[in-house]
């Protein structure tokens, strides 16, 4: 059976529902290549049922390794937000249909954060940011494939405007993605050049860190 859930506000069948706070602003790097290895520790250290709402299976080391493996960057989109560590503790893939620009182009959605970084709106951010990369590349509809017990997922999308359609366990989402703007190209180059300084920041900080802890390693042997 599928269902295609109403928007009640306009039926006037339940009150208004609370305005949501938006996330707090968080810099979200666009990853690379490079990046494998640390989108891998990532998704392996996912419980069981996490893995299971973002890949709509219990997936296993192996079959993410090969996820992992088959992550085509030139073609897609991959972001994440890093502690200052460089841990990856949320990261978001933004699947492209072959044909960008085309009347019924699409892009396809999912979404993952580490345990320990639940409740901060990391995954709504996320999705946010790659509503703008894909409304900027051409493409009218974003698609979000979920299990109908992946609340936190399907509320994202129903925040955005998205209608949602459950067809027995299973659930999509679909966006209607406005057309680009000046300002929408503006605002996607100061998300971009943000998360890459705070990368980078990071980076050096954390350098700094070892090369510290490894000048007091020395210092205590003498």
């Amino acid at each position: 059976m599928t269902l295609v859930e109403p928007d009640l506000r306009r039926a006037g069948s339940s009150p208004p529902a609370a305005p949501v706070e938006a996330p707090n602003w968080v810099p979200i790097r666009s990853l690379a290549p490079r990046h494998r290895a640390r989108i891998a520790r990532h998704l392996l250290a996912l419980p069981t049922h996490d893995r299971y709402l973002r890949f709509g299976y219990a997936a296993s080391d192996d079959q993410i390794r090969g996820y992992v493996r088959q992550l085509d960057f030139d073609r897609d989109e991959v972001l994440g937000i890093f502690n200052r560590r460089l841990r990856l503790l949320a990261m978001a893939h933004l699947a492209y249909a072959p044909d960008e620009g085309d009347p019924d182009a699409s892009a396809e959605f999912g979404v993952s954060v580490a345990a320990s970084a639940r409740g901060r709106g990391y995954g709504r951010r996320l999705f946010d940011l790659a509503a703008l990369h894909a409304r900027n590349r051409g493409v009218q509809t974003l698609l979000i494939h979920a299990l109908s017990e992946n609340a936190p997922m399907l509320r994202i999308a129903r925040r955005a405007g998205a209608e949602v359609v459950r067809d027995g366990g299973e659930a999509r989402a679909l966006l209607k993605l406005p057309a680009d703007t000046l300002a929408s190209q503006v605002e996607q180059i100061v998300e971009s050049g943000a998360g890459e300084w705070d990368y980078r920041f990071k980076h050096h900080a954390r350098r700094m860190q070892r090369l510290k802890e490894a000048l007091s390693a020395l210092a205590h042997r003498r």
